[in-house]
């Protein structure tokens, strides 16, 4: 059984208006965060839970392609799993500095929203006791 071979877009396709689309989606930019930090491949089964949400496979891929597509990562088949790496060198060349502000943007607006759920969920306990 032969795997269809992926498209990549050549570095000079890809384009800021792409990157940014498909960062715009929370769940993509979470996994790319992800991806980068980690920089070693990562197959598509490791993502199966992304911020304590379970996500389908078939969303996922769905992801994967997006990120794919617009050229921040490389995906290649290993066996039956699709290994993905980010493609962070070839885009700091053509954009200096864009993919690591994103990232740090990403990493502050997580840090910052734990802390905001975790300051709701205090509240909320806080108008359980005075109810009662």
């Amino acid at each position: 059984m032969g795997m269809r071979p992926l498209f990549h877009p050549s570095i000079e396709d890809v384009t800021v208006e792409g990157i940014l689309h498909a960062l715009s989606d929370p769940v993509r930019v979470a996994i790319y965060a992800d991806i980068v930090a980690q920089e070693c491949s990562q197959n598509c089964s490791t993502f199966l839970t992304v911020s304590d949400k379970t996500i389908p496979k078939s969303t996922l891929s769905q992801h994967f392609r997006a990120l794919r597509e617009a050229g921040l990562i490389r995906g290649e088949w290993r066996g039956v799993e699709m290994h993905n790496t980010s493609r962070c060198a070839e885009i700091e060349q053509r954009f200096p500095g864009l993919i690591r502000a994103i990232v740090n943007a990403h990493a502050i607006q997580s840090k910052h929203g734990a802390q905001a759920k975790r300051l709701a969920a205090k509240r909320s306990s806080r108008r359980l006791v005075k109810n009662k």
